[in-house]
């Protein structure tokens, strides 16, 4: 890989998952031998408790650390976060309206959009789309994706992942579903690949994820 890799992972609202998300991304990135650190530009610092929550003898796979600041700030701390690593992953404040939001898409190579399978989120998923598109319209590095998130069998989730396919962005065929792996990783502050065979669905998921973002990114 030439030069590192910047994946921010947005979304409008709280509870699309956006931080599991991320948390399960480094982990799974990490599992094929990439150097991680993520960013954590969300005023709830739920990225980086996650990384605290983890045991001595078992440190997060990735550096977590809050950035915070302006634009110019901003850029400063994650260039400095990502010197030597291979990707750096941005979560992002739950919020089109927060300044990290708009530089966190000026400074990545992908906008990953984590998206429930619920009509509220949808709607919330069409705002943040175009949010996206007009920063991709200026800035012709970025490309954008969303990611069914915490998707369970039902028929209303199915309707809603039809309806996605009418977005613009391309939706990743690689969606997370509704799994106890992911909240249960969280306590253990780390991922589900150290959760052994309980967790094996939950891994093979992130492992697919991992792949399509990889695919998305041109690194094959």
């Amino acid at each position: 890989m030439k030069r590192r890799k910047l994946v921010a992972l947005i979304s409008q609202k709280g509870g699309a998952g956006k931080t599991t998300v991320t948390m399960q991304l480094a982990a799974g990135l990490a599992e094929r031998g990439f150097s991680v650190a993520i960013a954590d530009l969300d005023p709830q610092e739920s990225a980086l408790r996650w990384s605290e929550s983890a045991s001595p003898e078992k440190p997060f796979p990735a550096l977590v650390a809050r950035i915070g600041g302006d634009a110019e700030a901003l850029r400063a701390q994650v260039k400095t976060l990502g010197h030597k690593c291979d990707f750096v992953l941005l979560d992002c404040p739950p919020s089109i309206e927060h300044p990290h939001s708009e530089g966190a898409l000026d400074l990545a190579d992908l906008a990953l959009v984590p998206v429930v399978p619920s009509p509220p989120d949808l709607w919330s998923a069409r705002a943040m789309e175009r949010f996206i598109l007009s920063r991709m319209s200026v800035r012709k590095g970025l490309t954008g994706a969303l990611l069914p998130n915490r998707v369970q069998r039902t028929a209303l989730s199915g309707s809603v992942l039809e309806v996605m396919r009418d977005f613009s962005l391309p939706v990743i065929g690689a969606a997370l579903t509704q799994r106890n792996a992911y909240a249960q990783s969280a306590v253990l502050g780390g991922s589900v690949f150290q959760m052994g065979k309980s967790a094996q669905a939950a891994q093979e998921e992130v492992e697919r994820l991992v792949s399509a973002v990889l695919g998305l990114l041109g690194h094959r």
